[in-house]
């Protein structure tokens, strides 16, 4: 039997929702999706968690700084198809935040934003499934 391998890619994603209802968004600056609306987040460094790595990618992303012990874990997001680079597995973590929290994007984002849970603009990858999840996660 031959055996096959996958090359994986591991990333973390950060779901930042106000206590009035507003999730964070960043508009990407780079393919996949340019110019469409996604979670902070990216690929986990090496010697890094991705509890860490989230923490540090919602800091460059959208100026947002919270310790890592701050965050708390959503889920892995694994399908296969989630992402049109190859196979990439994230690790999602919640924030909840004040109102007015102030937002500003860097990196590889172009805008940071609030929107209303309830009035989201198209999103990149499986970000709408990560969303509900940490919104079901933060009500249960």
């Amino acid at each position: 039997m031959t055996e096959t391998f996958e090359t994986i890619r591991y990333t973390a994603d950060v779901v930042v929702t106000t206590t009035d209802g507003h999730v964070l968004l960043v508009q990407r600056g780079w393919d996949p999706f340019k110019g469409q609306w996604a979670l902070p987040g990216g690929h986990v460094d090496p010697g890094e968690t991705s509890r860490t790595a989230a923490a540090r990618e919602l800091a460059e992303e959208a100026g947002v700084y919270a310790a890592p012990d701050e965050l708390t874990q959503i889920g892995t997001f694994d399908q296969p198809d989630r992402d049109p680079r190859g196979r990439y597995v994230t690790v999602a973590y919640g924030l909840t935040v004040l109102p007015g929290t102030t937002v500003e994007a860097g990196d590889d984002a172009t805008l940071a934003q609030w929107w209303p849970l309830g009035s989201l603009p198209p999103l990149a990858f499986d970000h709408a499934d990560i969303i509900a999840a940490a919104t079901n996660h933060t009500t249960s």
